[in-house]
């Protein structure tokens, strides 16, 4: 059995013992998922496919993983000061 299918099973367990709180916070959370599918928006996938492009073209230089991770970490310690 794959690792999503594991999971769903899992999920649905603990749903069907879950207290009517938590029903409500993960159907609320599936709802604003459904309602922002940003994968269906016109105008971010747009963004997405001319960012894509300027990467490719060498438009636009990139960072490692790493290096942008440092740089997010550090910014969220100044803005938690």
């Amino acid at each position: 059995m794959n690792a999503v299918k594991q999971m769903r099973l899992e999920v649905k367990k603990y749903i069907d013992a879950a207290d009517t709180k938590i029903v409500k916070m993960v159907h609320a959370m599936l709802e604003v998922e459904k309602e922002n599918d940003w994968w269906q928006n016109e105008e971010i996938l747009s963004i997405v496919q001319e960012r894509s492009a300027e990467y490719k073209s060498g438009g636009v230089k990139g960072i490692p993983w790493g290096t942008a991770k440092k740089q997010i970490l550090s910014s969220k310690k100044k803005v938690n000061k």
